[in-house]
């Protein structure tokens, strides 16, 4: 059975890379009081989560004053072991709370005829309003500054090119 955490009041959320564009493995690390987690997730998992929590933080009502909490920006804490694998996210908002609560499920890998296990390990992290500012922030500028875009194909390309579908692979864009 893995770990599971809950920090409904995180004091620190940090979003960041290890490995260079194209090999990239992303974490979502947080900590309250004596807990921390760390929990690698996917590319996409980031930019998704920072659209979504932008429109959320888009449909609330204005602030009646500035909300406490450290940024998401800076470098991953060491050492970065990740307790798992991210697989679903679920969002939402506590009003009475006034976070926005990240639910992640560990990814479990099913083996063909058993039964779904529920030994997944969960992560719930309450994010005040300017910790989720600053995860659409931080997590849309990691997700943007990946490999440059091929402008024929609209694919990634790495550092030393690629062979582009759009030249039938007569040259390296």
């Amino acid at each position: 059975m893995s770990e599971s955490f809950d920090l409904p009041e995180a004091d620190w959320v940090l979003i960041g890379v290890v490995g260079e564009p194209g090999r990239r493995t992303f974490y979502l690390q947080a900590g309250q009081g004596s807990t921390a987690v760390t929990l690698k997730v996917e590319k996409a998992q980031v930019g998704a989560l920072a659209g979504f929590i932008a429109d959320m933080l888009a449909d609330l009502p204005e602030e009646a004053g500035t909300d406490a909490g450290a940024s998401v920006g800076g470098d991953l804490r060491e050492p970065v072991e990740p307790a798992w694998t991210v697989g679903a996210i679920q969002l939402r908002y506590d009003n009475v709370a006034d976070r926005v609560i990240v639910h992640a499920e560990e990814v479990v890998a099913e083996l063909e005829g058993e039964a779904p296990s529920d030994d997944a390990g969960t992560a719930r992290i309450g994010l005040s309003r300017s910790q989720a500012r600053s995860f659409v922030e931080v997590g849309s500028a990691l997700v943007n500054s990946g490999r440059a875009i091929c402008p024929l194909c609209g694919r990634p390309m790495n550092l030393e090119g690629h062979s582009c579908p759009r030249t039938n692979g007569h040259h390296s864009a």
